[in-house]
């Protein structure tokens, strides 16, 4: 084999997501990730820590994007429209169309595991403190960045799994950020028929 690989990477996440479809992921190990995407076992953990992290990766990729988004929103915009416009970011950066069947078997493969499940959980967590840290910077003050991040982290819980065509099939066909409006709406509904 080849010292060097070309997209690497790429190939042994497809592999990994592949064989915990097909195997179950307690029974899929490094090696037959690695063997399934033509490449050694060294060259797996050259790009990943374990077999866990093979579907957590560009984790951080995501905060940056939210952040972004968050951080180009108009200066007037209220903390829950800069949190949308990060999500928009995140439906032309990362949730594409041509990613969607990709996302569905993931989150798939990730709800039949506790472990996986819990580094979903993680990367949420991750993902929420990047939004109040861009909100803070925006000089939101912090109970309302923070309540304004858990808010969002709820709607893109909501538009993912609608996305992917794992909530009765709504969302599906839609581009993420539209999928992602209309839960920001219906969350803001829920809070105002909740508080009222």
């Amino acid at each position: 084999m080849a010292r060097w690989q070309p997209n690497a990477p790429e190939r042994l996440v497809v592999a990994a997501l592949d064989l915990f479809a097909e195997r179950g992921y307690d029974s899929t190990t490094v090696i037959d990730i690695a063997q399934r995407a033509g490449l050694t076992k060294s060259t797996f953990f050259r790009h990943f820590p374990d077999k866990r992290e093979v579907l957590f990766a560009g984790g951080g990729s995501m905060a940056d994007v939210l952040a972004q988004g968050i951080a180009g929103a108009p200066g007037d915009a209220a903390p829950l429209e800069a949190v949308a416009q990060g999500l928009d970011a995140v439906g032309r950066e990362i949730f594409v169309p041509a990613r969607r069947a990709f996302a569905s078997k993931r989150r798939t493969v990730i709800a039949a595991n506790p472990e996986l499940r819990e580094r979903e959980a993680l990367k949420g967590i991750g993902l929420t403190a990047a939004m109040a840290a861009a909100l803070r910077s925006r000089g939101v003050p912090d109970v309302a960045s923070r309540v304004a991040a858990q808010l969002g982290a709820l709607v893109m819980a909501i538009a993912h799994e609608r996305w992917t065509g794992t909530d009765a099939g709504e969302g599906l066909g839609e581009e993420f950020g539209g999928v992602a409006r209309r839960a920001l709406a219906e969350v803001r509904e829920a809070g105002a028929l909740s508080l009222g």
